[in-house]
C-alpha cells in the first residue's frame, strides 16, 4: 500500500503543487480554489508566453468561460460519443484558420474526453507546444488530466487511438466541480474509489467519514480528495510514464468497465460509472481467486453503493463486452492485463479467463446469452 499524504485529520489547505517528473517533460500539477480566474499568471509562471488557444465546449465553457476573461475559444462537442478524430480534426482546422504557429499551447477547458482531444490536438507535429489541462469534472482532476496519455475512441474500443504527451501544467480549480450535474460529480467519485483500493486506504476513510461533505462540496474534505488522488497519480506515473509495469494498477476496474461502455455505444454509461461496475466485477474476481479480502471488497462495495444506483446493463450481451474486452488497449502481444486488488494495494495478472469475466458480468446484471 503506497502512502503520499497524512490522514485526512489534518485537512488539506490549498494552494499544493505537486511535480511530476517525465523523460518526456516533467510539469507541475497546481490544485487551488479560483485558479481558473488566475490561470493567465499560472501560465508565466511555468514560462507559457507565446500564443495561447483554448478549446472546449460549448457546454463546458458558457458554465465557467467567464473565469478566463475575454478569450475567444475554439468550441467542439463533447463527450464519449464525439471523441473521435473527427472532432480532432475540427481543432486542426480552426488552428490553421487563426494562423497558429509553433509553438501554440492548447488549452484544453473541459472533461477527459476533451482534454484528450486538446492534447491529441497538440502531439502531433508541427502543432508540437504541450498543452495545458484546466479539468472541469472529478474524473478529469483525479486522474486524466495527470499522466501525459492523449487519445481518442475508435468505434471498436476506447482509446485505441492516442499518444504519451505529457502537458506543460496542469491547473486543478476544484471550485470549477459547482457546474457539474450531481450525476456527472458522483460518476467521478468512483475513479476516487478506486485510488483508495489500489493506493490508499486513508481515501476509503474519508469518503466514508466525508462523503455527505464531498457530495455538497462543503468545507475542506473535497480539495483534500482531490489533492491526495492527484499525488497517486502523480507518483505512479513518474515511475512509470509509459505503462510498463506499475501505472498498469491504474486501470482497475477499466477492462470490463471501458467493455461495458463499448458494447452500449459510448451511450448509456457516464466514464465513471462504467469503472464503477468494471470494480464491482474485478472485486469479483479477485475474491473468488483468494486475492482480494472479502472485508475490502464489501467495503468498496458499500461506499459505491452509497453513491447511488448504476445505470442497468442487463440488455448487454455477455459476448459482446467480452468481445470489447479482447481488443482492450492493454492487451499486449496477445495477452489481457486485469489489474486486481489485494490488502495491501494492487497487482496485474495475465490470466483472468473469459469464464471468470463471464461470471464477473452476471454479478454486475449482465445477463448471459
Amino acid at each position: 500500500m503506497l502512502s503520499y499524504h497524512p490522514r485526512f485529520a489534518a485537512l488539506f489547505r490549498m494552494p499544493s503543487t505537486i511535480d511530476v517528473t517525465a523523460r518526456d517533460g516533467g510539469y507541475r500539477i497546481v490544485v487551488d480554489r479560483g485558479l481558473a480566474r488566475r490561470l493567465s499568471a499560472e501560465m508565466t509562471t511555468a514560462q507559457l508566453t507565446g500564443q495561447a488557444v483554448y478549446v472546449s465546449s460549448p457546454r463546458v465553457w458558457a458554465a465557467v468561460g467567464g473565469r478566463f476573461g475575454r478569450i475567444t475559444p475554439i468550441l467542439v462537442p463533447d463527450g464519449e460519443r464525439v471523441k473521435h478524430l473527427a472532432t480532432v480534426a475540427r481543432v486542426y482546422d480552426a488552428l490553421v484558420d487563426r494562423g497558429a504557429d509553433r509553438g501554440v499551447t492548447i488549452v484544453a477547458v473541459g472533461g477527459g474526453g476533451l482534454g484528450g482531444k486538446g492534447g491529441v490536438a497538440g502531439a502531433p507535429p508541427p502543432r508540437g507546444g504541450a498543452p495545458v489541462h484546466v479539468p472541469t469534472t472529478v474524473m478529469a482532476q483525479v486522474d486524466s488530466a495527470i499522466g501525459g496519455k492523449v487519445g481518442v475512441n475508435h468505434a471498436r474500443g476506447k482509446n485505441l487511438i492516442g499518444a504519451f504527451h505529457p502537458p506543460a501544467l496542469v491547473a486543478v480549480d476544484p471550485d470549477m466541480l459547482a457546474t457539474l450535474s450531481r450525476r456527472e460529480f458522483r460518476a467521478g467519485l468512483y475513479e476516487v474509489i478506486k485510488y483508495g483500493l489500489i493506493a490508499d486506504h486513508g481515501l476509503l476513510d474519508l469518503l466514508d467519514a466525508h462523503l455527505p461533505e464531498i457530495l455538497h462540496q462543503e468545507g475542506d474534505a473535497l480539495g483534500e480528495m482531490v489533492t491526495r488522488c492527484c499525488r497517486i497519480k502523480a507518483s505512479v506515473v513518474s515511475q512509470d510514464e509509459h505503462e510498463h509495469g506499475l501505472r498498469r494498477i491504474l486501470n482497475f476496474g477499466h477492462t470490463l468497465g471501458h467493455a461495458l461502455e463499448a458494447a452500449t455505444g459510448y451511450k448509456r454509461l457516464r466514464h465513471g460509472e462504467a469503472v464503477g461496475l468494471g470494480m464491482r466485477a474485478a472485486l469479483t474476481i479477485g475474491v473468488a481467486r483468494g486475492l482480494t479480502p472479502r472485508p475490502l471488497a464489501a467495503r468498496a462495495e458499500t461506499l459505491i453503493a452509497r453513491l447511488g444506483p448504476l445505470p442497468s446493463v442487463a440488455d448487454v450481451r455477455v459476448a459482446d463486452a467480452l468481445a470489447a474486452a479482447a481488443r482492450d488497449k492493454k492487451v499486449v502481444r496477445g495477452t489481457l492485463h486485469f489489474v486486481l486488488v489485494n490488502a495491501d494495494g494492487a497487482t496485474t495478472v495475465p490470466d483472468v479467463t473469459p469464464r471468470e469475466m463471464r461470471a464477473a458480468l452476471a454479478t454486475v446484471g449482465v445477463r448471459a446469452r
